[in-house]
């Protein structure tokens, strides 16, 4: 059965799985094979839940003629995407960077679907599989696609762009993030630059954030709209940019009160706002849209536990964020300030100088108390006064419930992995 034959299909499905634990009747189900498990083995409990076809990849689990046997079932779900893109030919945006992708996608999203039928990638499914995923979930009555997309290797942005085929790009930064994939800082520019690549073969246009030398240099050539501060060259032209923790922006005819915290939150803001103008929304539905969003999932949220406010950022963290988040913290004119810091992960051999860098930021500051969890901060203790080392979450734990926080502004940031909002549990 070739490509097409497999769309006419998957026309007739409702919508399309790759677990069966969310299986929708009358949906297709790809059976993806993983790590540690086949999932060709639940081709009929996909049928049985309701499943108009699966498509499997071996032939022992063939059924009867619901059954689509392919080669690759991976390779068929991404060549399935990239023929529906251009079955519905409509137009998308593509982002990538190392700091921000998400909550950048998100503000595009309630900006542009002001005006239009956006559909956007769900959380941060933006990898080989959830690029597919995302464009097989547009449809006819979508009018702008808004993929995402994620890498920590070379030739993986590229990769997804062949897939997506996106009609514009924005790249939110390039920091220290994936290094041990990339092999250091530089091939973090090269393999997210991919994207501009992509956009200039194909005589595409790129949104541009005049502050980041990096994205002038690597756009350069590329039909652009740019956004910048006090840049009278700039597509959109941004007076003034204030964050005591929320972010306010003045954009000249309009002024946007957000309930995104810390400066680094600002370029986000001002994607979502130039894309925003270049699509022709109006500026009160930017302003509108902008300061109805409300960050989550562990993304620079505010709390209130007892007598405490919290910034939650534990959703990730890598050098560049780590940094700017902490510089951020540190502005701020609240007092009695605490840190919770945990390791960043995936940095290969820069793991311990990046951690240490870290460590020596805090040691030369004296606004606030800092406790850092995790091998690798561990690994880089220091005798100071303002700063507790803990190598575990487990021994961070049980020195928290002997400790009492009281009238405290915290800062809870790091990796996915160190699953730092754990430590609201022991604030009270």
């Amino acid at each position: 059965m070739n490509i097409q034959e497999i769309h006419n299909l998957f026309l007739k499905c409702k919508s399309l799985s790759i677990d069966t634990r969310k299986i929708e009747k009358d949906s297709m189900f790809f059976a993806i094979k993983g790590e540690n498990f086949d999932a060709n083995t639940f081709a009929k409990q996909a049928l049985d839940l309701g499943a108009l076809y699966v498509v499997i990849d071996n032939e022992s689990y063939f059924i009867d003629e619901r059954t689509i046997l392919v080669n690759n079932s991976l390779e068929t779900l991404q060549e399935l995407a990239k023929f529906h893109r251009n079955y519905l030919r409509l137009p998308i945006v593509a982002l990538t960077g190392s700091n921000g992708k998400t909550t950048t996608k998100e503000l595009i999203n309630v900006v542009l679907s002001q005006k239009f039928k956006t559909k956007a990638t769900i959380g941060n499914l933006n990898n080989h599989i959830g690029v597919p995923l995302t464009l097989l979930s547009f449809t006819k009555e979508t009018e702008i696609g808004i993929v995402e997309m994620g890498a920590n290797h070379k030739k993986e942005i590229e990769f997804l762009c062949e897939i997506a085929q996106p009609d514009f790009g924005y790249i939110t930064n390039f920091g220290k993030a994936h290094l041990e994939g990339f092999g250091g800082v530089q091939g973090v520019v090269e393999g997210k630059s991919e994207m501009y690549q992509y956009l200039s073969k194909n005589d595409k246009e790129v949104f541009v954030n005049l502050e980041d030398p990096i994205q002038i240099e690597r756009s350069a050539g590329i039909k652009s709209f740019t956004f910048g501060v006090n840049k009278k060259t700039a597509d959109l032209n941004i007076k003034d940019i204030k964050a005591n923790p929320f972010v306010v922006i003045d954009y000249n005819n309009f002024t946007v009160e957000s309930h995104l915290i810390g400066l680094y939150n600002a370029n986000n803001i001002n994607a979502a706002a130039a894309i925003g103008k270049y699509f022709k929304v109006d500026d009160t539905a930017i302003k509108t849209a902008i300061e109805n969003y409300i960050p989550e999932n562990n993304r620079s949220q505010l709390l209130k536990k007892g007598s405490n406010e919290i910034i939650l950022d534990a959703y990730n963290a890598n050098p560049s964020s780590m940094a700017v988040a902490i510089t951020n913290f540190l502005q701020l004119e609240n007092k009695n300030k605490i840190m919770i810091l945990g390791d960043m992960f995936e940095l290969g051999d820069e793991s311990k100088q990046e951690h240490r860098a870290i460590v020596d930021s805090l040691s030369n500051q004296n606004e606030s108390l800092c406790y850092l969890i995790g091998k690798s901060f561990y690994e880089n203790k220091i005798s100071n006064d303002g700063i507790k080392f803990f190598e575990t979450f487990d021994a961070f734990a049980d020195y928290l419930k002997g400790t009492q926080f009281k009238d405290n502004t915290i800062l809870i940031k790091g990796s996915r992995g160190m699953a730092l909002e754990r430590t609201l549990e022991y604030i009270s």
